[in-house]
């Protein structure tokens, strides 16, 4: 009776026997043959899962942001208010615990930003369009109860793309010192512009 292998289960762990590799090597460094016999599997086994490198990147990128989710989406019933919100959700982009994440995301945009197929194109769309929706609910529910004025729906986008762009300039340049320090007074800024003061 032939074996039935759950190919989903078996894409995500091969993914994950990689992600110490990918984490601490540059992935153009990195050859299918590495990354197979990390994973104790052959070549020809890598290329029934994966398409090529950047799928294998794509899938653990996902898998760590689903757990990131769910533990931005625990940490938000800790928070005061939204601009508290909106601090944690791009603390991302600097704290330690997001570091292997980080790493990967970086790939990833490199990625994106040298090959811009339909399939880059389409989980860029999907991660940007999930985050900037997360967070306009956020904004919405402070709308509604009269904390953010109605102009605050203008910001979701602009706070979303804020924070990845100074993300990438902070890894790209050396303009971003403290990034922790220089978003995080950005956001106040616009939180300035748009709460309501009693």
């Amino acid at each position: 009776m032939p074996i039935s292998v759950d190919k989903e289960k078996k894409r995500r762990d091969i993914a994950l026997s990689c992600k110490e590799l990918i984490v601490n090597e540059p992935i153009d460094t990195i050859s299918i043959a590495k990354l197979a016999k990390v994973a104790s599997i052959g070549k020809g086994t890598f290329y029934e899962y994966f398409k090529d490198k950047n799928d294998l990147i794509f899938e653990l990128v996902n898998i760590l942001m689903q757990k990131q989710n769910s533990e931005l989406e625990n940490n938000l019933k800790y928070c005061k208010d939204t601009r508290e919100k909106v601090k944690l959700f791009s603390s991302f982009f600097y704290d330690e615990d997001s570091f292997e994440l980080r790493e990967l995301y970086k790939e990833f945009k490199a990625v994106s930003l040298v090959s811009t197929t339909d399939d880059i194109k389409e989980f860029n769309s999907k991660c940007n369009n999930f985050y900037s929706e997360w967070i306009g609910t956020i904004i919405d529910e402070a709308i509604e109860s009269k904390e953010l004025k109605e102009v605050a729906r203008r910001f979701v986008l602009v706070v979303y793309t804020m924070s990845e762009g100074m993300f990438i300039q902070s890894v790209t340049t050396k303009d971003i010192i403290d990034l922790r320090v220089d978003l995080n007074r950005a956001i106040d800024d616009i939180f300035d512009l748009v709460e309501i003061k009693d």
